[in-house]
């Protein structure tokens, strides 16, 4: 019995504690720090649309940049992702020089991404901006912006990594720390730097992209500090260190698929805005609404990170109850969300639109685009998190598909159908009509796993 109680003892609480309170209380930290995240992307927007009150030149080229700033985070945040699940694994297994070694290897492959986009920043930034606009204000504005976002970026991979460390031992109240100092470096910086107060130059766009690295590094410094002080259960050591192939292969096996993921949304996300070009200020208003959509989807995400670690660590115990039951839990918790979310954008869309310095144009076409692409959200909530369990469950392929079919097959080419009726109104559609689509598959992927994987999950141990 002693034993037993002792065993009690040792037992991460992500093994152990109620899964309605667990959830909460390892979701609600990273819900706020995203949400703190989510306000400091648009308060950057709504600064940048202050350079210019006759056009929304500025404006645009930050939000053209979204593609390839998306792309940085979707190899580090699915480096982290598989990285994370690993680790949290490997202590449900009580297999914790294996967590140690993943640890490394994750940190590794994460300095290599920050490397390769150094080099996107410095040669592919022009004629990114170029492929997109016509307009030369545009470009220049675009180059200026990314071109320092790529080269400085190095804040953001070690940001992602060290959070996604703590989160892997239940740690994840440490992560509104680190997002906090981040978005409060960059709130403060952003009109110092844009519009030259006090001993500070005026630099534009320029200020806004250091404003945004600035928070970069801070957040980054702040995640690596506290893993190092108060991490102790994954020890990170580089002495001797050499990449193990079998390690990196298991970290993108999960963490392959969330890049994939995230990387589509990125072309997603250009080729749109190829369609939108000839539509005038449409362009703005999709940056606009990936904007303020960050404020409803990042609490689902800081929810999806917090069930991560839970059901990946219950899966590597053989706990098949809390598997499931945290799975329902997160999936009821995201719906709500969600549905606030839709409120929200259908009762105030002007009021929304109007924190971002808009012309007649731009409040003209973005009211009933977010009306419209909002219904998307009714269904978002239940793919998110449903996608996130198969990653979290060593079967990310199911997501990727989902996010392929979703956005490729079904969200570009109907976007581009109905852009050839000549009205914008309409392109805003392919959004919900995509989104049934990625219903129907989650679910068909849901029961599949649940045969498959989930109802053995425990077996082994019961015998």
């Amino acid at each position: 019995m002693s034993e037993e109680i002792r065993t009690m003892e040792q037992e991460n609480k992500m093994g152990i504690q109620p899964i309605k309170k667990l959830l909460l209380t390892m979701s609600i930290p990273m819900m706020l720090s995203m949400l703190v995240q989510a306000l400091y992307n648009v308060v950057d927007s709504v600064f940048v649309s202050r350079i210019s009150d006759v056009n929304d030149y500025a404006l645009r080229a930050v939000s053209l940049a979204f593609p390839i700033q998306s792309l940085m985070i979707s190899f580090a945040g699915g480096t982290a992702v598989g990285m994370n699940a690993y680790i949290s694994k490997s202590l449900g297994e009580k297999e914790f020089q294996k967590a140690n070694d993943t640890a490394a290897n994750g940190v590794f492959l994460e300095i290599l991404s920050y490397v390769a986009f150094f080099f996107v920043g410095l040669f592919a930034s022009r004629p990114f901006f170029q492929s997109q606009s016509t307009i030369p204000e545009v470009q220049e504005y675009g180059f200026t912006y990314l071109s320092i976002c790529c080269m400085a970026g190095i804040g953001i991979f070690m940001q992602m990594t060290f959070e996604r460390m703590l989160q892997s031992t239940g740690k994840t109240h440490f992560t509104m720390y680190t997002q906090l100092g981040g978005a409060i470096t960059n709130l403060i910086f952003d009109p110092l730097l844009i519009f030259g107060i006090g001993p500070f130059p005026k630099m534009g766009v320029a200020g806004a992209a250091i404003a945004t690295v600035m928070g970069q590094w801070v957040a980054g410094g702040l995640a690596i500090f506290f893993h190092l002080r108060f991490n102790k259960e994954v020890k990170l050591s580089f002495r001797g260190f050499r990449p193990n192939l079998s390690l990196i292969g298991r970290i993108y096996a999960v963490g392959a698929p969330s890049i994939v993921m995230m990387a589509i949304g990125s072309v997603m996300t250009y080729g749109l805005n190829l369609i939108l070009a000839a539509f005038g200020a449409a362009q703005t208003v999709f940056g606009i609404y990936f904007k303020l959509q960050s404020f409803i989807f990042m609490p689902v995400f800081g929810l999806n990170n917090g069930m991560v670690p839970i059901i990946a660590y219950n899966y590597g115990a053989g706990k098949r109850e809390r598997v499931i039951e945290t799975l329902k839990t997160a999936i009821a918790y995201a719906v709500c969300i969600m549905l606030l979310g839709v409120a929200v954008m259908e009762i105030f869309p002007a009021h929304l639109i109007g924190f971002f310095n808009p012309t007649p144009e731009l409040l003209e076409q973005g009211v009933p685009a977010l009306r419209v692409i909002c219904l998307s959200f009714l269904f978002a909530g239940y793919c998110i998190i449903t996608g996130s369990m198969f990653q979290a469950l060593g079967n990310g392929i199911y997501s990727m598909v989902v996010s392929i079919a979703r956005q490729l097959i079904v969200l570009l080419p109907v976007a581009y159908l109905l852009s050839l009726s000549g009205n914008v109104n309409l392109v805003w559609w392919a959004f919900p009509i995509a989104e049934l689509m990625s219903l129907a598959m989650t679910t068909f992927f849901l029961l599949r796993i649940n045969k498959k994987i989930i109802s053995h999950i425990g077996e082994d141990v019961a015998k």
